[in-house]
Order: structure tokens, then sequence, then C-alpha cells
């Protein structure tokens, strides 16, 4: 009986602390396990320290440039703001080409706006823009730079006497954006021809590619953004 009596306080002493262990697992993993969810959390919801300023050259639509606005957010992952415009810079103007040459609107831009290191400028316009070299571009940007432009005029399908097509216009002009932008981060053009950072040669690539950047190119901007 006496070694039955002891047997039981041992058993009852090893559960006991059984229980005890269990315990403090159970609290470990519901305070721990609960701090590393909300780092998770914190880590998918957190958005990088850059930002994106919109600013209209000339008249231009306010629906574009709230669904520019809209779209770059979710595109780049930072804020994105319209910032107020200003008027086409006449002397940009040339008479023979009837268009306007984008590497001295950006010129212009240099001296209205000042960007922080890690702000980048986006400038919409509905005129035709050109550069020497070339019969007309959709935009052009620093690479690596923090200004770039982007011309609307190419996009519409009035520009080619067919009717207007809203919801096809405004894709064309989120990646004629993304584009830009993209060179801005570092980006140059990709081979992919569904990459958004494809070379837009005439407007049949634009429509052939897509909004988004391909895998390599994106892992290059996350790279760029501290995203990684």
């Amino acid at each position: 009986m006496k070694f039955r009596n002891k047997t039981e306080k041992h058993e009852k002493k090893r559960l006991g602390i059984q229980g005890f262990i269990t315990i403090i697992i159970l609290v470990y993993v519901c305070l721990f396990g609960s701090f590393s969810d909300a780092m998770v959390v914190n880590r998918t919801d957190s958005r990088p320290d850059h930002s994106i300023s919109l600013l209209s050259v000339g008249a231009v639509d306010d629906g574009v440039m709230k669904t520019l606005r809209s779209r770059l957010s979710e595109t780049f992952r930072c804020d994105v703001r319209i910032h107020d415009g200003t008027n086409i810079p006449p002397e940009t103007y040339n008479p023979q080409r009837k268009q306007y040459w984008s590497s001295r609107i950006l010129d212009v831009l240099r001296k209205l706006v000042i960007p922080s290191e890690r702000e980048k400028y986006l400038a919409i316009t509905g005129v035709d823009l050109y550069v020497p070299q070339l019969n007309f571009v959709f935009g052009e940007a620093e690479l690596e730079g923090h200004l770039a432009i982007i011309s609307l005029a190419r996009l519409s399908q009035i520009f080619y006497g067919l009717p207007e097509d809203r919801a096809l216009f405004s894709e064309r002009a989120v990646k004629e954006a993304v584009h830009e932008l993209g060179h801005t981060f570092g980006l140059r053009h990709c081979p992919e021809t569904e990459c958004v950072m494809h070379f837009s040669n005439s407007l049949h690539d634009t429509d052939r590619k897509k909004a988004v950047f391909c895998s390599r190119c994106q892992q290059l901007l996350e790279k760029e953004m501290g995203l990684e």
C-alpha cells in the first residue's frame, strides 16, 4: 500500500508538471503567435516612403487624373496625389511639326517643381508630343530621375477618326503612365511584349501589352523601392 501511495503521488506530481508545461506552451503560442501574425500583416500593409505627384500640363480631364491616381497607387503601392496644374509652355511648340517637344517641356518643369529624393512627378498633357528623332512619342522620362510626361493625344480613338472608347482610352493612359514612371525608377525597355515596360513603337504595341510589369521588371522595381 505504501508503494502504491508513493506511485500515485509521483503520478500526480508528473501530471501536474505536464499540465503546467502545457499551460506555458499555450500562453507562449498565443502571445508570440499573435505577435508574429501582426508583424506579417504590418509587412504586407507597409507602403514605401516614395510618392508620386500628377501634374496636368494644359487642360486635362479630371476623370483621367483621378483614374491615374487610383491605378498608379495600386501599381506602385505608394501615395499618389494630384498636384496643381500648369499651362503648356508656348516655347516648346514646333509650328512646322504642329507638335510640342517633350524634352523642352521637362526642362520647363524642372524649374517649376522641386521633388524630394523619393518623389516622382508625372506630367499629363493632351497635346501631341515629339522628339527630333521620332515622328511622335507617347511620353518621355528621366531614367532614374524624378520627372516624366505622357501625352493623351494619340491614345484617344477620336485622334484616328474613330468613335470614342473611354475604357480603352483610360487603359492606354494607365499603361503609358506606368511605363514612363517605371523609367524614373530605373527600369529600361523590356523584350517581353506583354510587359508594361515594352517599348511602344505604335498604338498596337500599347494595346498588346498589359498594364503590369513582368516578373523580372517587378522584382527590379521592388528592389529599387525597397519593397523586398
